[in-house]
């Protein structure tokens, strides 16, 4: 596939005459004749003046505002001239409200300028930081190759990052590995489905599918926050008073609806995001960004179907959790956390994996985050996995849902030392969610008629109502204090 130029892009992905460029003339200072002729003839050869083209523009009439990289300019290369278009662009977008989306596409630091170009990418990446804790979204679309100090700053600073298809995408290039080491890079690992698979970026997206997936992330982070007071209470039903034990045992329910179903029937929209960010990604957590009706949130859900005895929840699920959780306090939207979990892994690699300190840093960044809050306990409540999702201003829970420190059998095997007794011990740790909301540990119940197995679209579709109420309302009234959150455990 040719390689799309910065104009070729701004074609395809903004509304169509809508591109006003913010470009300035770049000025280099004493350089030598030999770069300066580089320079002419990279201008020459790529049609702009420097390796980046900046500006703004309407997407699906928002308007936003754009950082794009030119290959053809000395293989997009960045040196003090391309940072300071950069970090121009970038506090101009922050002073004026707007969004920013940047395409990169570099080999790195400009060599022709060694030391002082490479040092710019901390002003680069200062830039987007001041972007991103204004409360402003930064999506970013890695293009083939980003390699480098780019790949290195403001390409992995992304609220959500994508990339082109077969992309090149890492930190030191493949050319200068083999001459550093005398041995080719292996093959697949620097590129954009790897990085998917190791939970590194969101997706692989086509230049031609980049401008619905940005549309649909910013109605999500950026919503219109006055009309959230206008969403209307569905109400709470009569809940019946079930035997612990049965709801124990709904709940388990292989047919019961886990997150994915109740996002199929209840989210108007979803923008599914991929991973830690960091290498991790682990298929009993689904993150992404989420409207329940016209209200937006970042979604962090336990998924029954992800998790299986060969691979239970582990640390790396609670990791992603965190990214979730910062996405929140950075984009200024509520949190909704969704717990159904058979229990947290119990081995080898979760202990290697700083399992118990995980749950301790969700915990604590739950009690102290500083963006709305609200937990659904959907279905099963195991152990410290599932309290790790669990502190927020606002707790609603379905009938049959549950939080225990064991599952019920473990229970009676440590007090009865056999399994015959986990009803009763079930009963007696008060672990539904009617003894719950009497305890005043959830705010309202969510009744299922008689079992959300039986019932998945109407049962998903009802908690999607109570989810939006609860959600505008917190969007409305912003995140309670850690005192708050803690009260009802006193």
């Amino acid at each position: 596939m040719a390689r799309l130029t910065s104009h070729d892009l701004i074609d395809l992905v903004l509304d169509e005459g809508s591109w006003t460029p913010w470009d300035e003339a770049p000025t280099y200072g004493e350089i030598s004749e030999q770069y300066a002729a580089e320079l002419a003839a990279a201008r020459e050869k790529a049609g702009t003046d420097e390796a980046v083209v900046t500006g703004e523009g309407l997407l699906r009439g928002r308007r936003v505002a754009v950082v794009l990289g030119e290959f053809g300019f000395l293989a997009g290369s960045i040196g003090r001239a391309t940072a300071d278009r950069l970090v121009a662009t970038i506090k101009r977008a922050t002073a004026e409200g707007l969004p920013l989306l940047a395409a990169p596409i570099s080999g790195g630091t400009r060599m022709q300028e060694g030391t002082p170009a490479f040092v710019q990418m901390v002003r680069i990446a200062e830039a987007v930081m001041a972007h991103k804790i204004s409360g402003l979204p930064y999506l970013v679309y890695l293009r083939n190759p980003t390699t480098g100090g780019v790949m290195a700053s403001w390409g992995s600073l992304g609220h959500v990052t994508v990339a082109e298809p077969g992309a090149l995408v890492g930190f030191l290039g493949p050319r200068v590995y083999q001459a550093l080491y005398g041995e080719d890079f292996p093959e697949d690992v620097q590129t954009s489905e790897n990085l998917y698979a190791r939970g590194i970026i969101d997706a692989v997206v086509a230049p031609q599918d980049i401008a619905d997936i940005l549309d649909r992330a910013l109605r999500i982070m950026l919503p219109p926050r006055e009309a959230m007071s206008e969403v209307a209470d569905p109400g709470d039903e009569a809940v019946p008073d079930v035997d612990t034990w049965e709801a124990v045992t709904r709940s388990r329910d292989p047919e019961r609806p886990g997150v994915r179903r109740l996002l199929r029937y209840a989210a108007t929209d979803v923008v599914p995001l991929n991973g830690t960010g960091q290498g991790e990604a682990d298929p009993g957590l689904l993150i992404a960004l989420v409207r329940f009706g016209d209200v937006p949130c970042v979604f962090l859900g336990q998924d029954r179907r992800g998790q299986t005895k060969t691979h239970p929840l582990g640390p790396g699920a609670l990791r992603e959790a965190r990214r979730g959780m910062r996405l929140a306090s950075e984009l200024r939207l509520p949190l909704l956390t969704v717990i159904d979990t058979q229990g947290a892994a119990l081995s080898v690699n979760a202990e290697n994996g700083g399992l118990a300190g995980e749950i301790a840093r969700c915990l604590g960044d739950l009690v102290t985050l500083d963006a709305p809050t609200l937990s659904l306990m959907l279905g099963e409540g195991n152990g410290g996995g599932a309290l790790a999702l669990l502190p927020a201003d606002r707790v609603v829970a379905a009938q049959h849902a549950w939080l225990s420190p064991l599952p019920p059998e473990g229970a009676s095997a440590i007090v009865h030392r056999d399994l015959d007794h986990a009803p009763d011990m079930a009963r007696q740790q008060k672990v539904r969610a009617l003894d719950l909301h009497a305890a005043g540990i959830v705010d309202r119940v969510v009744v299922e008629k008689p079992d959300a197995a039986e019932e998945p679209e109407e049962f998903c579709r009802r908690v999607g109502g109570v989810l939006a109420h609860e959600l505008a309302g917190l969007l409305t009234r912003g995140a309670g204090s850690p005192s708050e959150r803690v009260r009802r455990y006193e």
